[in-house]
């Protein structure tokens, strides 16, 4: 498979297809860790500074092009390049999970959010499981009993799919040091997934997500992102000395 980089971060070429057939071999024999991982302008721009989330991201078993972001600056980079959020790759594998009668946990978002979460798709998707956790009040510092928890939950439930929602890049790095303990399951970070998904935060019309705008809507709706979108302004600048330094 043809691969190519954006700021040192490798990005294989694949389609959502190809990403679930990888998935679902992977379920069909589960060994070892599988690691998935939603890459957009943010957490490349937290790569270059944090050598660990770096090397998280370079070793992932499977990375989606989130932001619309990654697919400009391919553009500019003259690489053809697909964008799969988040977002609509959990709704796959829900779908998947039904179909596959598969076992799934859901941890982290706000208090409740998961476990609601979970209570529909139980009633949406009998032939699967669904389990949610609430997960951690701080996952920067964490509670030891509540890591307990969660982990006595993951042995008894054995999830083949495991949805965490600490945002990023403390999901990946919570993920990363616990793989030990979430071998044998689909791992994926999915930040705000869960708010979107249970309609508690309305996600961007359709006409400003095909646009790449869906920042621009977050921002709007959530003013407080506004420091966060500085590495937006960074991004930029660092694709176009990429792309002065390859010319």
């Amino acid at each position: 498979m043809d691969k190519n980089k954006i700021l040192g971060i490798t990005i294989p070429l694949q389609s959502k297809q190809d990403i679930l057939e990888k998935i679902i071999k992977y379920l069909s024999s589960p060994k070892g860790f599988f690691h998935i991982i939603s890459l957009n302008p943010e957490n490349l721009v937290i790569a270059q500074k944090n050598q660990k989330f770096k090397k998280i991201v370079e070793t992932a078993q499977i990375k989606i092009i989130d932001g619309a972001g990654i697919v400009m600056a391919g553009r500019l980079l003259n690489l053809s390049l697909k964008r799969l959020t988040g977002v609509d790759l959990m709704k796959d594998l829900i779908n998947l999970a039904s179909s596959m009668r598969l076992r799934v946990l859901l941890i982290g978002g706000q208090p409740n959010l998961a476990l609601e979460l979970s209570d529909c798709y139980n009633e949406q998707f009998p032939k699967a499981k669904f389990k949610g956790l609430y997960g951690l009040r701080n996952v920067k510092n964490p509670v030891f009993d509540e890591e307990v928890r969660i982990f006595s939950i993951v042995r008894s439930f054995k999830p083949q799919l495991t949805f965490v929602a600490f945002g990023s890049p403390d999901q990946e790095l919570w993920i990363e040091r616990h793989r030990k303990e979430l071998s044998g399951s689909v791992v994926m970070g999915v930040g705000g997934a869960f708010n979107y998904l249970s309609n508690s935060v309305r996600r961007a019309p359709l006409f400003m997500q095909k646009l790449g705008l869906e920042w621009l809507f977050r921002l709007i709706n959530q003013p407080w992102r506004s420091k966060r979108q500085l590495r937006l302004l960074k991004f930029i600048y660092l694709v176009f000395k990429e792309k002065w330094i390859k010319n």
